[in-house]
């Protein structure tokens, strides 16, 4: 479900409605009857969204830019304020024909026209039943044509699984509003005061996050009960989605704080080391580099002293482990890879120096065996 938006039928544009929401009233059973008693002008001048479907019941602001539907608009709202609304089949095109728009629409009432500083037109519309174009009478300066009611089949009173049925919009309804951070608190209200069962399921329908043709399916559904169905399934596919994508971020986020957190305390950490004239992680781990230049190591050695310094790298100087990591690292640095001295095999020369580092042993060793044996 989407929150309230004004839907500019021209630019495609969205924007919060807030200062006119005193203006979506909740149908009562009472407001329905009296809108089904109204009788259907034989004509009507035909408005054409381009990325919306109206409701019966539901209201609804737009932005107009076009020519034709700002005069359209002005003219109805001088003379009955009773239009007829369709939506297009395609979002794209600038000025429809008569190929490009639904039969099926809605009978919409002008509550109120402003006028826009850049010179578009902003009309709040409530929708009132639904129609189907029989023929085109005018296209200029704007549609015009003759329209016959759509009857709506409705289930009994008494009706169980309807009930139920209504029961699970509601619920699945504040479910919506609750998990999602963008639908307003005070949705929840709005849908727990809705007695008119056909209301709330266009209120519901129009606020759904499906695409125009999706909306426009389910506003053709002459069974009240059948689209019920269709906007439960609907809702439970959103619901779905809302509670996958919640968690999704709920994990991301619980990363990514892990990663500031991890990412804080180093940078406390290397400004103390660096107040107290210590080395940092980093000084430590390019010194290591350095020296590992210098090395005359084979090619799988260097392979094995990279991966371990790595895994150096990624470890958190405070733990135990870290330590025991760089004095392994520090051995390897330190031994004489391919570093070989020159040696004199000169047996003469050891003798002599031999006999003079061990001078005077024998009399020692003659020492102990007299001790010995006396």
């Amino acid at each position: 479900m989407s929150n309230s938006k004004i839907i500019d039928i021209d630019s495609l544009s969205f924007q919060e409605l807030n200062e006119e929401a005193d203006l979506i009233p909740l149908m009562t059973p009472e407001d329905e009857d009296a809108i089904n008693k109204e009788v259907l002008p034989d004509e009507l001048a035909i408005l054409p969204l381009r990325n919306t479907v109206l409701f019966p019941g539901v209201v609804i602001p737009i932005t107009a830019g076009r020519d034709k539907s700002i005069k359209l608009i002005n003219e109805a709202n001088k003379k009955s304020k009773v239009i007829g609304v369709v939506s297009q089949k395609a979002e794209g095109v600038e000025e429809p024909e008569e190929s490009d728009i639904h039969r099926l629409g809605t009978v919409a009432r002008i509550l109120r026209v402003l006028k826009m500083p850049d010179g578009n037109v902003t009309v709040i519309l409530q929708g009132k039943k639904r129609f189907e174009i029989d023929k085109m009478t005018s296209v200029e300066p704007y549609f015009k044509a003759k329209v016959k009611e759509v009857a709506e089949a409705r289930p009994a009173k008494n009706n169980k699984e309807f009930k139920a049925v209504i029961e699970s919009i509601k619920d699945l309804a504040l479910q919506i509003i609750n998990e999602s951070p963008n639908i307003p608190s005070e949705a929840s209200f709005a849908i727990k005061n809705i007695e008119s069962n056909s209301f709330l399921i266009n209120f519901v329908s129009s606020n759904l996050n499906v695409d125009v043709e999706d909306k426009q399916k389910l506003l053709e559904i002459n069974s009240l009960e059948e689209r019920a169905m269709e906007t439960l399934k609907y809702m439970n596919i959103e619901f779905q989605k809302l509670a996958l994508k919640n968690d999704i971020q709920s994990k991301v986020r619980y990363d990514l704080d892990q990663q500031q957190r991890e990412y804080f305390l180093h940078q406390q950490m290397k400004t103390i080391q660096e107040e107290l004239g210590g080395v940092s992680h980093e000084e430590e781990l390019d010194e290591m580099q350095q020296r590992a230049k210098k090395k005359k190591w084979s090619e799988a050695v260097a392979k094995h002293f990279e991966k371990e310094l790595a895994k150096m790298q990624r470890m958190n100087p405070q733990v135990a482990e870290y330590s025991i990591q760089r004095n392994y690292l520090d051995l390897f640095l330190d031994l004489p890879w391919n570093h070989f001295s020159k040696d004199k095999f000169d047996l003469k020369r050891a003798k002599r120096i031999l006999d003079r580092d061990h001078y005077g042993l024998d009399d020692v060793k003659n020492a102990s065996l007299n001790t010995s044996q006396s």
